[in-house]
């Protein structure tokens, strides 16, 4: 569904990808794992359009992504950017009904509402409340569901997991699989490696611009070196084998 191929960023005299090359199936959560500073937000950047790369290409359906942001989001990719990116002055309905902009059939709009109230309750019993008074979880939450509005075929989301509790991050983590359930395909960008693990069928790791491993999680898991210096070692390791995932995918390298 997603080919990043030779993909070079550089900001000024500072290279942020150096030769990226990923795929994404459809069907599948992909993790992209890496440490602050290690790419992961340029990546992102880049499929969304915000970022020009300076090399490479990126496809998404077998066609070349030379497109403005608006016309990437209406072929079908959503992005969750880090930090949420809500208005924190207009309700939670609003917002969600922000995230459904391109859509001009009121019926599906209801449609896509009722499902990010299935997927997150939460956000429906705080419908009128300004998004700015949320919970942190709870806002992370909404700017999930506004990227669900659009109904993407391609979700991308950005450190979603950042500054939560652990019992919010197992809510997203949940959330996640069921979008998968649901045939949608994710593309997670992560620092925690714990939550990626639990998740995803395939993963990229990044280091420094660059990408470093990618594997299965069982895989990547066999290399105590790769668990120790990028996985969060025995944590992480443990949040893997008691995971319930089924992997479906084989590893290309």
């Amino acid at each position: 569904m997603l080919e990043v191929e030779g993909v070079t960023v550089s900001y000024g005299s500072l290279l942020a990808l150096d030769d990226i090359q990923i795929w994404v199936g459809k069907g599948e959560i992909v993790g992209l794992v890496g440490p602050n500073g290690a790419g992961k937000t340029s990546l992102v950047k880049a499929i969304g359009g915000s970022v020009s790369p300076d090399l490479g290409r990126i496809l998404f359906m077998s066609e070349v992504l030379d497109h403005p942001t608006h016309r990437r989001i209406e072929l079908g990719i959503s992005i969750v950017p880090e930090g949420r990116g809500l208005f924190a002055r207009m309700t939670v309905n609003e917002n969600l009904l922000m995230g459904a902009y391109c859509e001009r059939n009121p019926a599906l709009t209801e449609q896509r509402l009722a499902h990010c109230y299935n997927l997150f309750p939460i956000l429906e019993a705080r419908g009128t409340q300004l998004a700015g008074t949320l919970s942190g979880g709870q806002q992370q939450m909404l700017a999930v569901a506004m990227g669900l509005m659009s109904k993407p075929s391609l979700i991308i989301l950005d450190e979603p997991s950042l500054g939560l509790a652990p019992i919010v991050i197992r809510e997203i983590g949940a959330a996640l699989k069921r979008m998968r359930d649901d045939g949608l395909t994710v593309l997670l960008a992560e620092q925690n490696a714990s939550l990626t693990c639990s998740v995803a069928d395939r993963i990229y790791i990044m280091q420094a611009g660059r990408i470093r491993y990618h594997d299965r999680p069982d895989k990547l898991f066999s290399n105590p070196e790769i668990v120790a210096n990028y996985l969060g070692g025995g944590d992480a390791l443990s949040s893997q084998r008691s995971s319930d995932k089924v992997v479906k995918h084989d590893a290309h390298t």
